[in-house]
């Protein structure tokens, strides 16, 4: 129940003792700044580290073909192998229940024309489930399609900085491209996570590029994300694996680590949990160090202020104040300057982490922020540990004899 009587004499209070409700203020605000500041910065880290991984799917593999650098069962040193449409069959097969999306891919750089505009841009030819290895999101139209690959159609599919380039504000689908100096039509646009450079891609069915670029079955590469289900030890085994057998298919020593290569993203999802667990704990013991330094801060002080205001308390005791009184009197009081303070803290922290935020990119750190619950949370102990802080010896002192209390010096 609200009480403007004791909220009179905690005001009072404070005025009267100005220095020491500052340095009460001062001990929690500093502590919840640097709370704010340290989980502000270790969340810009953390969104870093998953900045670097948002272009690809977190369970992507990719694994492409170059030269041979051991001699081996009749192939010489500097052989190319060459991955072939029958490749993609055999892992579609082998490893079915592995593979949770698998798509091969051809590379080109060629010059792309729409009227009076023209630049060079990546084309890629591809199968429809390379949408969900490079997390592209469609932003107009549709993407490529199996009727598309099947039909061996002149589409494409185009990044949103294509579109912006080439058509500026209007809509690009349905529209014409010369792409290499063949006519092709835009059925799609799409947005991609890992930024401007994959936007700046164009996807064909692989079939079209096949018939169009020698008229072959050759591929460059294969895109593949593993079965979610797998643990990212069983993945590494699983990439590990198809390593050695398409080596062994090609007649390619096991010893050379150049004839085909394979990169999966299970090893560096590994390094990165181990160093982001890594830093969480490395900044919660940072944190939670700061906290007990708020904590036994303010708990000084409230020992301090209760036996600085002996006579006081005796005083109130002699008018008629009751031990339960002045106990609550001292408890709202500490409540009040913590929260306070607290709060001011908190709204410094997040203002310094926002004007400071753009210019630590150059240090990897990436829109440091931090959550209000967990702020609030640090808050609470802070206020908790003023309540025991004060509880005990203001509990104490409700029960001095209003005679002792006033002789004390």
């Amino acid at each position: 129940m609200f009480d403007i009587d004791r909220w009179r004499e905690i005001f009072q209070s404070i005025s009267k003792n100005k220095l020491r409700s500052i340095l009460s203020g001062f001990t929690v605000a500093f502590a919840i700044l640097l709370f704010t500041l340290l989980f502000g910065i270790g969340n810009g880290l953390q969104n870093t580290f998953k900045k670097e991984f948002a272009g690809d799917a977190i369970n992507a593999i990719y694994i492409w073909s170059s030269f041979t650098t051991v001699a081996y069962k009749g192939n010489q040193i500097g052989k190319k192998i060459q991955f072939k449409n029958d490749d993609f069959k055999f892992l579609k097969e082998n490893f079915s229940k592995e593979i949770q999306t698998i798509s091969p891919r051809i590379q080109r750089i060629v010059e792309v024309v729409h009227k009076s505009k023209k630049d060079t841009y990546t084309l890629r030819g591809i199968y429809p489930e390379y949408q969900i290895q490079e997390s592209a999101e469609v932003e107009e139209g549709r993407f490529l399609n199996l009727r598309d690959i099947y039909q061996k159609s002149k589409v494409v599919v185009i990044g949103r900085l294509v579109e912006d380039d080439l058509f500026g504000q209007l809509s690009a689908v349905g529209k014409q491209l010369k792409i290499g100096g063949i006519m092709y039509q835009v059925i799609g646009v799409f947005s991609d996570p890992g930024g401007d450079n994959d936007e700046r891609f164009i996807y064909t069915p692989f079939t079209t590029m096949q018939r169009l670029y020698g008229n072959t079955d050759h591929l460059d590469e294969f895109g593949i994300t593993y079965n979610p289900n797998l643990s990212i030890d069983e993945a590494i085994v699983f990439g590990n694996k198809m390593l050695r057998t398409l080596k062994e298919k090609h007649d390619v020593s096991q010893e050379d680590q150049r004839a085909i290569g394979l990169f999966n993203n299970a090893s560096g999802n590994r390094e990165v949990t181990n160093m982001m667990i890594g830093l969480g704990i490395l900044i919660f013991i940072i944190g939670f160090g700061t906290l007990i330094a708020g904590v036994v801060g303010i708990s000084n002080i409230m020992v301090y202020v209760v036996n600085e205001r002996t006579k006081e308390l005796g005083i109130r005791k002699a008018v008629g104040a009751t031990p339960k009184d002045i106990v609550a009197m001292i408890l709202q009081e500490a409540i009040f300057i913590t929260t306070i303070s607290g709060y001011f803290g908190l709204i410094l922290g997040v203002g310094i982490l926002k004007v400071v935020g753009p210019s630590l990119k150059e240090y990897f750190i990436l829109n440091p922020s931090v959550s209000t619950p967990v702020v609030i949370g640090a808050t609470v102990t802070l206020i908790i540990a003023g309540v025991i802080a004060g509880y005990l010896p203001a509990k104490r002192a409700a029960r001095i004899k209003p005679v002792v209390a006033l002789s004390a010096d």
